[in-house]
């Protein structure tokens, strides 16, 4: 009977114990919730000092949501090397996260640190080849630089993806005109008309080729 006893007692006990560690939980996440939905309401109104402020308030490294917060209010306060450390913090803790290093670009771009740029697009590649948007920012990047080359090789891949997209389909023009490549870029700048009529860039760019009324051959 005693026994019993201390058997109904331990269970209470450990009942008990794991209830407080439910409520603690949901009150932390209550607490983080309220801080999150505050540095909103402080982004809104341009405050990031105190946007900020609320997160640290609550700060766990070890939360991915926390640092990717962080990272981009550092950014947006122009404070790039704290933006860099939290959006680092978070890409390690998601390895496979995209959106991590997605706003990594942000500030490394805004302190001029373009081949750690072109390092971070070639690593999300890695895991996603078909990725448009680092597809299409390396083209970018790789035609200021006039390695047409490069280039063609991003902006194609997106065009491939996405045949009528206008972003990419008059840069592959562009790239093509610059790598002497008339027959291709006239088909592309045309096609862009037919995504945007009247658009001033593919428009230029027939008026180089010296061909604006003429039909590419099939």
């Amino acid at each position: 009977m005693e026994l019993l006893k201390k058997s109904k007692r331990n269970i209470f006990l450990i009942l008990f114990f794991f209830m407080l560690i439910g409520n603690a939980i949901a009150q932390d996440f209550q607490t983080t919730g309220t801080a999150f939905e505050e540095s909103y309401k402080y982004e809104r109104e341009g405050d990031f000092s105190n946007a900020i402020n609320q997160l640290k308030a609550v700060y766990d490294s070890d939360s991915y949501e926390i640092n990717l917060r962080l990272g981009w209010l550092n950014y947006q306060a122009g404070v790039f090397n704290e933006s860099i450390s939290h959006y680092q913090r978070a890409a390690n803790l998601k390895p496979y996260a995209e959106e991590a290093k997605f706003g990594l670009v942000l500030p490394k771009a805004a302190i001029g640190k373009w081949d750690e740029v072109v390092n971070i697009y070639k690593e999300i590649l890695k895991v996603s080849p078909n990725q448009t948007v680092a597809n299409y920012r390396l083209g970018l990047i790789f035609y200021g630089r006039e390695d047409f080359e490069k280039a063609h090789q991003h902006f194609k891949k997106v065009v491939d993806l996405y045949p009528f997209g206008y972003d990419a389909l008059i840069m592959l023009a562009w790239t093509n005109f610059r790598m002497g490549k008339s027959r291709e870029a006239l088909i592309l700048f045309q096609k862009s008309l037919w995504f945007m009529p009247n658009d001033p860039s593919a428009l230029e760019g027939l008026k180089l080729l010296g061909q604006a009324q003429e039909s590419p051959s099939e």
